[in-house]
């Protein structure tokens, strides 16, 4: 069982073998678990891992299955685990696709390969062809402009497009050029096809990720078998599963891994598992799943919660309407955004649904008079108005109770936007997404999975890829997993989600970053404190405004502008800010991602122009970065208390916390590919002997650092507190410090407080005379070494110097 992990991602510039050279340093850290991204071989030249091409290699880029083996020894020696990430929804579609075996058999030999039954395809269509939409141009273009070409100097006869290689069809390898395109099992089409056409399922809209059939116990063994091989042999101690709601049946494949890695944990039970579940609101993760707990967001949510002032979110809102004119609500925002969605980029999930409902309704005298237009405007209200990732309904099984509460609640909001007559349509489709219906026809059962597995990606590209970069009133809350409406969380909320995940999720992981976020932990902590300085904030943009006016173009819109503001200040180092070359990437891509100015497939080059115009003005204007300079200093104290006391509060609470490469430090970075970055270890190693020869932290680095590897060790030296330990609030007399104790309730083994809402506390006085009641004993501070007897203490001889303490029970002397 993990205590803690640190998250590392293997890619062709940081290879097993740069990992091992890493071990050391993670074993000093306090760290128990090297956490790997995905480990298989991905498509070539891959920087996340995500796109596997290959289940029986290990990444031939990071140095395959000898440095693999080299990592294992090297963590081993240094009394360390390791955990990967898994795979189970997708593989790459490569370029060229000879790269994935099992595409090329089915792209080749169609339903009569061996693998058809590794994806899902609809073979139903008329030329039964596999869409693989590549082509720049449309295929009668291409063939007329003589792009596509007929090779047969290898071992096979192939199709060349460009980098493209396709395998031909046995038996139609004579035909003349454009009969034999024709009879092949796929079909060659122009790229804008995909969305309209496709007939493969897929990750979210990405053509390039096929979905598999997990759920098929030979896909399963054959995609697993090299994992599970690593599991049992004790290289691998646990598993992060990506994305399971896309798959069919997530809590049937929690059950199967279970099986298959039952016998490997040190008490004979099965691999620590954890999933990356996204739950909405007062979502909960569903009591029959075999796994350990999610990976986190539901934690980096209530995390940063604590430390954001609600009090701030009128003013802040405020401001924002006065700036950009958008008075909308963001409910508003998303309903828009995932209409978009449904209506465009995922056209072909959704003419597959109404597809498979048109076909039960024909078939069934009793549904015959819904038609096919009343289904498709049926399920697209429902899919918009859907508010979580998935409702639970397995085929042939009564739905459960949430699952109900799901969908009716969402076919409530969809009746209000349709028609009279259209009700009974609906009312109809939610019986079937229920499973309550038709229960003869193999299609229902088929609609009750596959609505379920679009509901994920309406989800995840209407709102954390679109509507999160369509609405700034406080950036830092558009985090995934994050509700941007949510302005802040109590000590009592925290409290009472820290207590559940003691009693039901003791070991499930906690995370502040991850190479998902969209912005670093330490980027939203300085973001947050504009809750406490929302005056100051205002007059501070409204400067920076005015000075930076040469620079704006007519195209810039206010919105974008406020972003730059926000992004530039919160990812201020002491050096100055962020370089024009990270600001520009990211720019590009939160313009894009908004699709309402630019796009990826449809740039706005003047629109994109007056972007990258105002932010290489601003970042060239001394007069705007001193102004800049001069807030960032301002509220410097505030951001401290907010960089250390989250990444404490993370580590200290019940879970098992994920460290993301390099946040040891403070860490400003933005969304991917920026946080991939190369992190410095040797600078790492060095603050971390220096803190350890003398304890004096120098700078906010060396701060964060001390909390970190304290903070790590502590659990480390005693995990019957760390993972399985109770969790108890610790009585305060101010809501400016949240305590709690971890471990037995009446003998707890640690008290942690940190300080929360620093300019308020300030304001009102400071400490003074707050106090918090320490449990009976003597207690010493792993920090600074101060030593506190059990009883009333005063807040303020605790947090003297941090204002982060980690009290450890001290053993009774004799």
């Amino acid at each position: 069982m993990p205590v803690s992990t640190y998250r590392l991602q293997i890619q062709p510039a940081f290879t097993f073998d740069d990992a091992a050279a890493r071990a050391r340093y993670l074993s000093v850290l306090g760290v128990s678990h090297a956490y790997l991204s995905p480990v298989l071989a991905p498509a070539k030249g891959s920087q996340h891992g995500y796109d596997v091409v290959d289940h029986s290699r290990l990444n031939p880029e990071a140095g395959g299955r000898e440095a693999f083996d080299r990592l294992s020894r090297e963590l081993r020696e240094h009394g360390l685990g390791a955990v990967a990430d898994v795979v189970p929804n997708h593989v790459a579609v490569p370029t060229p696709a000879s790269d994935n075996a099992q595409l090329w058999s089915v792209l080749r030999e169609g339903p009569n390969s061996p693998f058809a039954s590794w994806f899902d395809v609809d073979w139903s269509v008329p030329d039964r062809a596999i869409l693989m939409a590549v082509l720049g141009q449309r295929i009668g273009q291409v063939l007329a402009a003589g792009e596509l070409s007929l090779d047969t100097s290898g071992d096979e006869p192939v199709l060349r497009y460009y980098d493209h290689v396709f395998p031909v069809r046995p038996g139609t390898e004579a035909l003349p050029l454009q009969e034999l395109v024709d009879r092949q099992w796929y079909r060659l089409a122009h790229w804008r096809v995909a969305d309209e056409e496709l007939n493969y399922r897929r990750f979210f809209d990405v053509d390039t990720l096929a979905a598999i059939r997990v759920e098929d116990p030979a896909v399963f063994d054959a995609s697993h078998a090299l994992l599970l091989e690593l599991v049992r042999s004790g290289d691998l101690q646990g598993l992060r599963i990506d994305h399971p709601d896309g798959l069919a049946d997530p809590r049937g494949y929690l059950d199967r891994l279970a099986a298959a890695t039952r016998g490997t944990g040190e008490d004979g039970s099965s691999a620590w598992v954890v999933a990356e579940k996204i739950l909405e609101g007062d979502e909960l993760l569903p009591r029959d799943w075999a796994c350990a707990g999610t990976t986190g967001y539901d934690a980096l949510q209530r995390i940063g919660g604590v430390f954001l002032d609600p009090a701030g979110a009128e003013p802040l809102s405020t401001l924002y309407a006065d700036l950009t004119g958008q008075t909308r609500p963001f409910a508003a925002i998303v309903e828009e955004a995932k209409r978009e969605v449904v209506e465009h980029g995922l056209y072909a999930e959704v003419h597959r649904l109404v597809e498979l409902l048109a076909g039960i309704c024909h078939d069934d005298v009793n549904l015959r008079d819904h038609t096919r237009r009343g289904l498709h405007e049926a399920v697209v209200e429902l899919l918009v108005a859907i508010e979580q990732y998935r409702a639970y309904v397995v085929p042939g099984e009564p739905a459960p109770p949430e699952a109900v509460a799901v969908l009716e609640h969402a076919a409530d909001t969809a009746r209000t936007r349709l028609p009279a007559e259209r009700h009974d349509t609906l009312a109809v489709v939610v019986d079937l997404a229920l499973g309550r219906a038709a229960r003869q026809d193999p299609r229902a059962a088929e609609f009750v999975v596959r609505f379920q597995q679009t509901c994920g990606p309406v989800m995840a590209k209407g709102i954390e890829d679109t509507s999160f970069y369509r609405w700034f009133r406080l950036s830092s809350l558009n985090e995934v997993g994050g509700e941007p409406t949510r302005f802040g969380i109590s000590p009592e909320e925290f409290h009472a989600y820290a207590a559940r995940c003691a009693r039901d999720w003791p070991a499930t992981m906690t995370t502040l970053s991850t190479h998902d976020t969209k912005r670093s932990e330490d980027v939203r902590a300085r973001l947050s404190v504009l809750s406490e300085f929302t005056e100051e904030w205002a007059a501070a943009v409204a400067s920076w405004r005015e000075l930076a006016g040469e620079h704006r173009a007519a195209e810039l819109d206010a919105r974008t502008e406020v972003l730059i503001w926000q992004t530039l200040f919160g990812t201020w180092r002491a050096s100055g800010p962020i370089t024009a070359e990270r600001l520009l990437g990211y720019l590009q891509k939160a313009t894009r991602e908004a699709k309402d100015h630019t796009t990826w497939t449809a740039p706005d080059e003047a629109y994109e122009a007056a972007v990258e115009r105002f932010a290489t003005g601003v970042l060239g204007d001394r007069a705007v970065l001193d102004a800049v300079g001069e807030f960032v200093e301002l509220t410097a104290a505030a951001a401290r208390v907010a960089v250390l006391g989250q990444k404490f509060v993370q580590l200290a609470m019940p879970g098992v916390p994920d460290v993301y490469q390099g946040t040891e430090l403070v860490d400003l970075s933005l969304v991917d590919p920026d946080n991939r970055r190369p992190v410095d270890y040797a600078g790492r190693q060095e603050r971390l002997a220096a803190l350890d020869a003398d304890g004096a932290p120098r700078d906010l680095d060396d701060e964060k650092l001390l909390v970190v590897s304290r903070t790590l060790r502590a659990r480390r030296d005693d995990p019957s507190w760390s993972v399985g330990g109770e969790y108890s609030p610790v009585p305060t007399s101010t809501g400016n410090a949240l305590a709690f104790a971890r471990g037995p309730v009446h003998s707890p083994s640690v008290v942690a407080v940190a300080t929360r809402l620093p300019v308020s506390l300030e304001r009102n006085g400071g400490w003074g005379e707050h106090a918090l009641t320490l449990p009976e004993g003597s207690w010493r501070n792993a920090f600074d070494g101060s030593r506190f007897e059990g009883g009333s203490v005063r807040v303020a001889e605790l947090l003297d110097g941090l204002p982060v303490a980690l009290l450890v029970r001290e053993a009774e002397q004799g």
